[in-house]
């Protein structure tokens, strides 16, 4: 009964969201922190800060990834399941709606106009994870450093015309944070079996 609940629970925010969000995956982001960190607990900012990244790194929409790991945290594989069914239900229907009519929907002024201010607000809500989620990265001399490099990476091969692929960015940086891992793993354990001799 508990478990029936908090499917239900799970699957009203997230349909919700879905349904109030336009602009994709990272739209949602800012949203679906305000959602399940702020209002209601579900998960702390760090946890929600790793889904993100994890949500980002694997196939398929941020989203719905995020919505899928929450929901199974919170009710296991039914919880994952609404949650996940929830998200993507709004667009789902709305696009299939919009589909029976799509050329005559297009060509109405006010649809058009609709649309451009969907755009801005977009880009607003995508900015403003960004920013948030910047101002919360803890403050050490590792994350600064992986942060310039990437944004300078980013800004250079934008202006160069360079195709580069962001699953670089996020394989180059696991690969650099694995190696830092392993380096101070064994200089602790070096330190350590030092100590010990002593």
């Amino acid at each position: 009964m508990q478990k029936a609940k908090q499917c239900l629970k799970l699957f009203l925010v997230m349909f919700r969201i879905g349904l109030f969000t336009f602009g994709g995956g990272y739209a949602m982001i800012s949203l679906l922190e305000s959602e399940l960190v702020s209002k209601r607990k579900w998960v702390e900012t760090d946890e929600f800060y790793n889904m993100v990244a994890i949500a980002e790194s694997t196939p398929g929409p941020v989203a719905i990834n995020a919505a899928t790991y929450v929901g199974y945290k919170l009710a296991g594989f039914l919880g994952a399941l609404a949650a996940t069914v929830a998200v993507c239900l709004p667009s789902f229907v709305i696009i299939f709606i919009i589909s029976l009519f799509f050329d005559a929907f297009l060509s109405l002024k006010y649809v058009a106009y609709a649309f451009d201010g969907i755009q801005v607000c977009v880009i607003f809500l995508i900015l403003q994870a960004g920013v948030k989620m910047l101002l919360k990265l803890e403050k050490s001399v590792w994350n600064i450093l992986v942060l310039i490099s990437v944004v300078a990476c980013m800004v250079t091969l934008s202006v160069l015309s360079i195709a580069f692929s962001s699953v670089w960015y996020i394989l180059i940086t696991a690969g650099l944070a694995i190696v830092l891992y392993l380096f101070t793993y064994f200089h602790a354990r070096k330190t350590k079996e030092k100590g010990a001799e002593k």
